[in-house]
């Protein structure tokens, strides 16, 4: 600016004709410091026995690092608006927060036995399975308060709800049973034999599937009566089971034969077996079709690809139970 324009400037200030500061119209571009993180797909593994969770870059397949928790954690659960992943430190009887983006703890909260946990579809409960403690307590999801607690003998393992929300079962391990509880009323509704030791429990096709690790089978359940209509064999051990994303595929874990097994959706017949040695636990999908699976004796991690069979392996903590990617919440 030359003198003369800057003198009929400063002139025009001083007599109050310009204002003291020209108005921003645009706020200045983010700087490099302010921008987000570009998203980078994680796994994390809960280590049982190491006490801690593993967080694996999907891409190299390598263990970036890992999250201390107080004593021995085991399953997981996302948050219904999908930005935290809870959990559940069963011994250390906490819940941890954590930010599955920037794989950080967010906060703690004091939860008895958080064995398995799991919110309702529509969010409106959180359901906690305390297996040492044998009791189940059903807590409002939304402000994570406690409505009631619920002694069920003996060690309540896994969970699914009814696709409405109003029900939730619930294995019991020690009594070879299968509890159904109203979480509208709330209340124990029926408890029946199912067959021996089951876990994990699927809502499939208007019924529930529970894998018996003692009869190496699935038992199909109707959900009303808590009645068995039809025995599915697995594998020696069957532990756990999933739906894969697009429906078409149930995949059943038989933990002690160290197999893997494709049922299909519509008539439960097999479709291939998986050699998965080191005790096949939990499964969680990737977007690129392949399956991550814990292998609970192994201190490794098995990333399947059904359409060839190969795996490949990562390692992990000790006892590495539940799983999560958070390419579920990219």
């Amino acid at each position: 600016m030359s003198r003369i324009r800057r003198r009929t400037a400063a002139a025009a200030l001083a007599a109050g004709l310009l204002p003291l500061a020209a108005p921003r119209l645009f706020a200045a571009a983010p700087t490099a410091q302010s921008a987000a993180p570009p998203f980078r797909p994680l796994a994390f593994v809960i280590n049982s026995a190491g006490a801690s969770i593993s967080v694996v870059d999907m891409a190299s397949l390598k263990e970036l690092r890992r999250i201390p928790v107080l004593r021995e954690p085991h399953h997981v659960a996302l948050t219904p608006d999908g930005k935290t992943l809870l959990v559940g430190d069963t011994v250390g009887n906490e819940l941890l927060y954590i930010d599955p983006i920037a794989a950080e703890v967010k906060k703690r909260q004091p939860v008895s036995d958080p064995y398995q946990i799991g919110f309702s579809p529509n969010g409106r409960f959180f359901t906690v399975n305390g297996l040492a403690r044998n009791q189940v307590d059903i807590y409002d999801g939304r402000t994570m308060t406690l409505i009631k607690r619920f002694p069920l003998r003996t060690m309540p393992s896994h969970m699914a709800y009814a696709p409405d929300s109003s029900m939730v079962y619930v294995s019991l391990q020690g009594t070879d049973s299968l509890a159904a509880i109203d979480l509208n009323r709330p209340a124990v509704v029926w408890e029946k034999p199912v067959g021996k030791t089951p876990a994990g429990v699927l809502w499939h096709d208007n019924h529930l599937l529970v894998a018996n690790m003692g009869t190496d089978a699935l038992a199909m359940v109707d959900p009303v009566d808590g009645g068995v209509v039809r025995h599915i064999v697995t594998g020696k051990g069957a532990h756990n089971l999933f739906l894969s994303p697009d429906q078409r595929i149930v995949w059943v874990n038989n933990r002690v034969g160290g197999t893997t097994i494709s049922l299909d959706a519509v008539t439960l017949k097999p479709i291939r077996t998986y050699l998965i040695p080191g005790g096949p636990d939990d499964i969680d999908f990737a977007p690129d079709g392949r399956l991550w699976i814990t292998r609970r004796f192994a201190e490794k991690v098995a990333v399947l690809d059904p359409r060839t069979g190969e795996y490949a392996t990562v390692d992990v903590g000790r006892s590495p139970h539940g799983i999560f990617l958070n390419t579920h919440v990219e």
